[in-house]
């Protein structure tokens, strides 16, 4: 576990062309004991992250439920602090501690409209969000453990910067298609293989018509 930042488990659902969403954002692959495994790891972790396009899209709540566990502190990726006021993170946030992250981009205005909710707004990055920087903060408010859960986009910065300890996942018995449709890493990607990082599969699980796939980075 690298100690000047929190040890980061990336986790998603694929279907089998390595989509997680279709060219309309509809993400609903995991089966209900996927789902069920999924809120028992988000009970384990100190915070789960998202981006933007995912908050917007998704609408998540990013709570524990189905199983018995405490709720992770929720952090969101935006730089200019646009989020919904009408989101379901937004309306909750003073019953569940909610971060928010954005760049020097973001206006005072948004800034006082999103502290009027009860949101942290941490500020980490000029143009766009410095992510080492954020999690050494995050790990300075003794966040531990952190869940990604983004989209393709928020995924390549992690892997990009190098950030992730390990990845959980889950592959769906479905093919999307379509070259707009969201696949697990976005970006501009590496230019050759040997820029990535080499994957040790720890282990399958194999759920009826699901198998879970774990690697340590």
């Amino acid at each position: 576990m690298v100690k000047s930042r929190p040890y980061v488990i990336l986790r998603s659902s694929i279907s089998l062309d390595g989509k997680i969403a279709t060219k309309t954002g509809n993400s609903n692959l995991s089966s209900k004991k996927d789902l069920l495994r999924v809120h028992k790891l988000r009970s384990k972790v100190d915070a789960i992250l998202i981006g933007k396009n995912t908050m917007t899209i998704d609408d998540p709540l990013l709570t524990v439920r189905h199983v018995v566990g405490k709720n992770p502190v929720r952090v969101i990726l935006d730089s200019t602090g646009y989020v919904k006021s009408n989101s379901q993170i937004i309306q909750t946030c003073r019953k569940i501690p909610t971060i928010i992250a954005v760049s020097e981009k973001i206006s005072e205005k948004n800034i006082a409209r999103l502290q009027r909710y009860g949101l942290e707004v941490i500020k980490c990055g000029h143009k766009k969000i410095n992510l080492k920087k954020l999690l050494y903060i995050l790990k300075k408010k003794n966040i531990k453990k952190l869940l990604v859960e983004g989209g393709g986009t928020t995924n390549w910065s992690f892997f990009k910067d190098d950030l992730v300890d390990e990845i959980i996942i889950t592959i769906t018995p479905y093919i999307i298609g379509g070259k707009n449709a969201i696949s697990l890493v976005q970006g501009n990607g590496f230019n050759k293989i040997l820029k990535s990082r080499s994957l040790k599969l720890k282990n399958i699980h194999h759920l009826k018509n699901e198998l879970i796939l774990r690697y340590l980075v």
